[in-house]
């Protein structure tokens, strides 16, 4: 079974990504042309012993992508070989309203801006390049969602300075798909997500900054390549 956090990454980024894949445990998603991590990644189960991970790892491969593996907590799974190359935390948000003279203006945009929303997401992250991929990735499954997601963007002066996308569930919804130019714009666009529902599920950078009261229940998720060491079992290493 796979960690909930992981489970929670899978149940916002499935509905967005091009090829979904089960394997012993794991979950699989890539989407070619997209530079999201949990886009293309394959999500591990705490005890990797039933995961045929060189499967993982020649299948990736087979798609053009690299094999990249997610798993949770500060150790590396047993049988797990892999070059750390980021990491994550996953919590929940308790947001709360923002001055009211806050410089930052967030707006809920439709999908007439979804260029727009994708360059400004992409910038926050320093890969301009990869936004008109991920604009035309991301409007077939949004137009097939309608209703199930909204794309929120953030203005300081009048210009971009961030973006988030936020997902319905239920009575609240999860925001694991956005990008701010600094520390103030990402509080301003994950208070105005956690105003859209009763609770926000979110992803948050890897370092400490983020600890404090709007901040709880934080699992660290970390993402890696896998490292083939010929000649061992492929089954769980």
């Amino acid at each position: 079974m796979l960690p909930s956090a992981l489970a929670d990454l899978i149940g916002f980024h499935a509905p967005l990504s091009v090829v979904q894949r089960g394997q012993g445990g794991a979950v699989t998603l890539l989407t070619p042309g997209v530079n999201v991590l949990a886009l293309n990644a394959t999500f591990l189960p705490g005890d990797v012993g039933g995961v045929d991970l060189r499967d993982v790892q020649d299948w990736h491969e087979g798609q053009g992508l690299p094999p990249l593996v997610a798993w949770v907590g500060g150790e590396v799974p047993a049988g797990l070989k892999v070059q750390e190359v980021a990491r994550v935390r996953v919590g929940d948000w308790a947001g709360e309203a923002g001055p009211p003279d806050d410089p930052v203006v967030v707006e809920q945009v439709g999908r007439l801006h979804l260029s727009a929303w994708a360059g400004a997401l992409c910038a926050a992250h320093g890969t301009p390049g990869w936004a008109e991929g991920l604009a035309r990735q991301l409007a077939g499954p949004l137009e097939a969602a309608a209703g199930a997601f909204a794309l929120l963007m953030a203005y300081r002066d009048g210009q971009p300075v961030g973006a988030l996308l936020w997902q319905a569930r239920g009575a609240g919804g999860a925001a694991h798909l956005w990008g701010a130019a600094d520390a103030g714009v990402g509080e301003a666009l994950l208070n105005a997500a956690a105003a859209l529902g009763a609770d926000l599920a979110v992803t948050l950078p890897g370092d400490a900054r983020w600890d404090g009261p709007s901040v709880r229940a934080v699992t660290e998720v970390r993402y890696g390549l896998l490292i083939p060491v010929p000649g061992e079992a492929t089954r769980g290493g």
